[in-house]
């Protein structure tokens, strides 16, 4: 049992997903810092020093703090669209990388195989006429 799980342990899906995590969190606080720092007082401008944060009404017993979901819907936006560039910078470094990769493994073609390729093409012609 203890190898089975040093195997699952080591499997490079296992230590992608805990880096993955590692990175999500760090990067997660970067973009709360982006939108409560940043977005939200140059917002707070735009309308006038509105906070959103703030904003409820209350109907009997009940308080429907509509501010803190305008909120939470601003925060999903930047972060959806943060999480977008990010993932989209990655597929373009990995996409070039692809590239290259190809590049350096295209087959060289010996000149001698080009000639027995081009000889065996006149021979089908002339079969065929």
């Amino acid at each position: 049992m203890l190898k089975e799980f040093k195997k699952f342990a080591i499997k490079g899906n296992v230590v992608d997903l805990a880096v993955g995590v590692i990175i999500g969190g760090a990067f997660g606080k970067i973009v709360t810092s982006l939108v409560n720092d940043i977005v939200m007082p140059f917002l707070g401008l735009l309308t006038g020093g509105v906070d959103f944060s703030e904003r409820s009404v209350k109907i009997e017993d009940a308080t429907i703090k509509y501010g803190a979901f305008i909120q939470s819907i601003i925060d999903f936006v930047i972060i959806a669209f943060s999480i977008f560039l990010f993932v989209r910078f990655i597929n373009r470094l990995k996409s070039r990388h692809e590239q290259e990769k190809q590049v350096e493994e295209a087959p060289t073609v010996d000149a001698k195989e080009e000639l027995l390729k081009e000889i065996r093409d006149l021979l089908k012609e002339e079969k065929m006429n």
